[in-house]
């Protein structure tokens, strides 16, 4: 834990590889709480998840149209959590970023703050891979043609966000069969792997996704974190 109040343009990025979800919860919550109370500097955490669903405040259960059974054969925990949004899947090949920043102290309201982190993943694909993505007018997350490569959802505590982003680098997309994706009934799901016809190194992945998002955001050269967590 940090012993002086941050400034406002550090960031600590922690790689946590493949975690699984009530610790990565766990983990953002207490960030959270010592981030709103100016104990550490703003927080990016990067992992993977093994295969999870999780659902927004408002999600109905009938999002999820697979049986229990199914999903309690594939292991897939299920886990209804503070954040906006519908029913959303996380799972191995899939970029999970939760983001810990003070937005009184950067002086952004949350449209902004949604808005930025669309941006960041425009930026990244355009230039890192050559791929034009875009809003949707009427859906949250970054979009190639009709199709989602990032999910976005965040919560808001004391004046300092949780959850973040999920970014479809090399999941398995029939994964996402399981569910109503974040609520939408047209146009589908897609990955770097799919759009460029074979898979993306992760590691690369996420170097220029960390890069993309301290230019967006207006952060210094990042901090990686020494804190090392039980990973599954």
């Amino acid at each position: 834990m940090e012993n002086k109040r941050s400034s406002t343009n550090q960031l600590v990025v922690r790689e946590l590889g493949r975690i699984g979800y009530t610790e990565a919860l766990e983990l953002q919550r207490r960030l959270n709480r010592e981030r709103s109370a100016g104990l550490i500097p703003d927080q990016l955490l990067l992992l993977e998840h093994p295969p999870v669903i999780t659902m927004g405040k408002s999600a109905p259960a009938h999002h999820i149209v697979a049986s229990q059974r199914k999903l309690a054969d594939a292991g897939v925990e299920i886990h209804r959590i503070e954040r906006g949004g519908e029913a959303t899947y996380h799972g191995p090949g899939q970029i999970v970023g939760y983001v810990i920043i003070n937005l009184q102290e950067r002086a952004r309201s949350i449209k902004r703050f949604v808005t930025d982190l669309e941006q960041v993943f425009i930026n990244v694909l355009r230039d890192a891979y050559g791929i034009t993505a875009e809003r949707d007018d009427n859906h949250r997350g970054v979009w190639v043609g009709h199709d989602k490569i990032t999910a976005v959802g965040i919560a808001i505590k004391n004046k300092t966000t949780l959850h973040g982003f999920a970014f479809n680098v090399n999941p398995n997309l029939e994964h996402y069969a399981w569910i109503v994706p974040c609520g939408i009934t047209s146009g589908g799901l897609t990955s770097l792997e799919r759009l460029l016809g074979r898979p993306q190194d992760l590691t690369e992945a996420k170097s220029a996704l960390i890069d993309g998002f301290c230019r967006v955001f207006g952060y210094s050269r990042p901090r990686l974190s020494s804190e090392s967590l039980k990973q599954n």
